[in-house]
């Protein structure tokens, strides 16, 4: 997909993210306070994490996108990568915040059981919230953003935990005031199971971790099937933010001259960038086949 059109599809989520996050914070915030409940409230909060992290991710792939330069010739997709991080750990914070407060109240037992319009704004949420994560996870997946999924998750852990303020309010309501700070202790541990996951899948970008074996595969395939190419050999491919960079060493006829092996390790390189869209780049060393006419014949045969 164009960098341009990706980044317009980003652009559309995250304004969609962004408005949703705005009234959901606002319209919790304030029946949480009216009703006192302390579980809506945390809900809120998290809520509010979900817009800042909507705006961060935004502009994190508006850097993502840039095209290269002097300083970055591989361009600036790792921004992505470093936005899923922050993104993350925007998620842990607010999760020991919520749970921190919700400790303390249910400590002191100071709790007045909330509102019943607290239970609507609660269903409300869980609705909205998951309708954003099936449209944001959609949007994620197609362009292949780890950050977008990571949006997506905010808004999944969200609903999680606005399930939980649903179940804590009701109880309370029903006579267990201990429940309402209860379920904000359970929305928090949600939400930190959450981050700590998008942390790790973020980590793996930044350490150049190998894509799945499939990926790889089809790489090795489509580089195989170029004109001149005996062998296909030690095939490495790391993640460089949505785009994966390769490197690769094939195997031609050692007869052929200089400009023949380069002009195979050309063919190479070309299908593999236009079988793979996510591959930026490719470097492929030349080396030449076994010298026996048998171990040539042995060649030919691993290749297929």
């Amino acid at each position: 997909m164009e960098d341009e059109k990706r980044y317009r599809e980003v652009k559309k989520v995250s304004i969609v993210s962004i408005v949703g996050n705005i009234l959901m914070t606002i319209v919790k915030a304030i029946i949480g306070l009216s009703a006192g409940s302390t579980a809506l409230l945390a809900d809120a909060f998290h809520s509010a994490s979900d817009l800042f992290g909507t705006i961060v991710l935004l502009q994190g792939l508006k850097i993502a996108h840039l095209p290269p330069d002097e300083s970055h010739p591989y361009g600036h997709y790792k921004a992505e990568s470093v936005t899923s991080k922050i993104l993350a750990l925007i998620l842990i914070a607010t999760a020991i915040g919520i749970g921190n407060e919700a400790y303390k109240l249910l400590r002191t037992g100071d709790i007045t059981p909330p509102g019943i319009t607290a239970i609507y704004i609660a269903i409300l949420s869980i609705v909205v919230k998951e309708g954003m994560y099936q449209y944001t996870i959609r949007i994620g997946k197609k362009i292949k953003s780890s950050a977008v999924i990571a949006d997506a998750w905010h808004h999944r852990s969200d609903a999680f935990s606005s399930v939980a303020t649903l179940v804590g309010i009701t109880g309370a309501i029903l006579g267990y005031p201990f429940m309402d700070p209860l379920a904000g202790i359970i929305v928090s541990f949600l939400i930190l199971k959450t981050g700590f996951s998008i942390y790790v899948e973020a980590i793996k970008g930044l350490m150049d971790t190998a894509p799945a074996k499939e990926v790889i595969d089809a790489i090795k395939s489509s580089a195989s099937t170029a004109e001149g190419v005996k062998l296909v050999q030690d095939v490495k491919v790391r993640q460089y933010g949505s785009k994966y960079l390769v490197d690769m060493k094939i195997c031609v006829d050692p007869k052929i001259t200089v400009e023949e092996g380069h002009g195979a390790a050309a063919r190479a390189k070309e299908n593999v960038i236009k079988e793979n869209e996510d591959v930026l780049d490719v470097l492929i060393h030349v080396n030449p086949c076994f010298k026996t006419k048998k171990h040539c014949e042995t060649c030919h045969k691993q290749n297929e």
